[in-house]
């Protein structure tokens, strides 16, 4: 049975290379979400006026990859901490979102924000600043083409991700 996640997690680009080399991850796309303008712009999104975060859609196979698991990726592969920037991708568009497609989504998103909140608070990190919101209230506009799978197109392109180089904990 396949289910679809939302992330946002800075540039679109180097995330979502992360998640299609994820074994059970069927397709990704990049797009926009969680701001207030329809059918919204790269440009118009970089302006910082529209709200939206850069977003990779993840449709997986639920029996090779758990939520769970794309969530422990997730929380590794960025810096959760940074609010609207990632490293060097400063603006809102660059923030920490989880946009959750059911109630289970949604209770798997907050455990394993406060698993690994305190991971990372106990190597001095600051709280965590993701958002955790449904996604049935914000519309994923897929962004340009030249934006998706950009760095199978550009092997050597720009991927800025920031991370706290701390692991999830394994949970017993």
């Amino acid at each position: 049975m396949t289910q679809t996640a939302y992330f946002a997690l800075g540039c679109f680009w180097g995330a979502e290379r992360r998640f299609w080399q994820t074994n059970g991850v069927i397709e990704t796309s990049v797009g926009y979400m969680g701001g207030t303008k329809q059918n919204p712009s790269y440009e118009l999104v970089c302006t910082g006026t529209t709200g939206h975060a850069e977003a990779v859609k993840v449709i997986f196979d639920e029996k090779v990859v758990t939520f769970r698991q794309l969530l422990e990726m997730f929380w590794t592969i960025h810096d959760p901490t940074q609010g609207n920037r990632q490293g060097n991708d400063i603006g809102s568009q660059y923030r920490s979102v989880v946009f959750y497609t059911t109630d289970e989504q949604k209770n798997e998103a907050l455990l394993t924000k406060d698993i690994y909140e305190k991971a990372i608070k106990h190597e001095g990190f600051n709280l965590i600043t993701t958002e955790i919101i449904p996604a049935v209230d914000h519309i994923y506009f897929e962004a340009e083409d030249y934006h998706q799978k950009y760095l199978k197109k550009n092997p050597n392109g720009y991927d800025c991700h920031a991370r706290t180089g701390v692991f999830f904990p394994a949970v017993v």
